[in-house]
């Protein structure tokens, strides 16, 4: 096995064991409270994100990529007419599962790296999943959403940016290295993938693949894009 193919191991290892104290990062729980003003300003954030995602318009038959727990599942739930969530992780299916409660979705418990679709999307979504991708599969996994897309389609991916106080209180520095050691609430450690992007610089090398639209900072936390292929 290749480096690389264990790193991902042990991405994969990690949001499984993760699967039942993911949702404490976004609600900025436990070991990711850093207080009222901080999370009025992260939610604040949030807020503009969805109200992107909502813009953004999914509609139709919708993909959703490293679906997790639901949090953004529920978004597409309100106006999709049907919804493909995958995730390598059948824990984070199982609580997505239970939060929608919705015969709208269908789950797939598949490695996103080697799933491809069988029939084509009118909008795909992919939250805090590219800074998972390694940068050496990265033009491969935007050829895979293309493929994923009818003529017409939509992307929109919400993604991190690298600011400390967005992880947990006991994170080591980050760095733009692009691999990051994650510990769990037992103490347990894992090293996994996370590179970081700026938004400007994401939207021109998304252009050079054959991509247009916008990619933008929501402030200090988190940036988000609408894109879809040129034709």
């Amino acid at each position: 096995m290749t480096e690389e193919g264990r790193l991902l191991d042990e991405q994969l290892a990690y949001y499984r064991a993760r699967a039942g104290e993911y949702d404490e990062w976004f609600l900025r729980e436990g070991r990711y409270d850093r207080g009222p003003e901080q999370r009025a300003e992260w939610f604040k954030e949030v807020g503009a994100v969805e109200a992107g995602l909502r813009a953004a318009g999914p509609r139709g038959d919708v993909l959703e990529l490293a679906c997790g727990t639901g949090l953004w599942t529920r978004h597409l739930a309100a106006s999709a007419r049907r919804i493909t969530a995958v995730d390598a992780s059948p824990e984070v299916i199982a609580l997505n599962r239970e939060r929608l409660r919705s015969e709208k979705v269908e789950y797939v418990v598949a490695d996103i790296f080697s799933w491809r679709p069988d029939r084509p999307f009118d909008f795909v979504l992919f939250a805090f999943w590219l800074s998972h991708v390694p940068p050496a599969r990265f033009d491969a996994f935007w050829a895979l959403v293309a493929t994923a897309l009818r003529a017409g389609g939509r992307v929109f991916f919400v993604d991190n940016l690298r600011l400390q106080d967005s992880t947990a209180r006991d994170q080591i520095p980050l760095d733009d290295s692009g691999i990051t050691r994650r510990r769990l609430n037992d103490g347990r450690e894992f090293d996994i993938v996370k590179v970081y992007y700026e938004p400007d610089d994401l939207e021109r090398r998304l252009g050079a693949l054959g991509w247009r639209g916008d990619v933008r900072a929501s402030g200090r936390y988190f940036l988000y894009g609408t894109m879809e292929p040129v034709a």
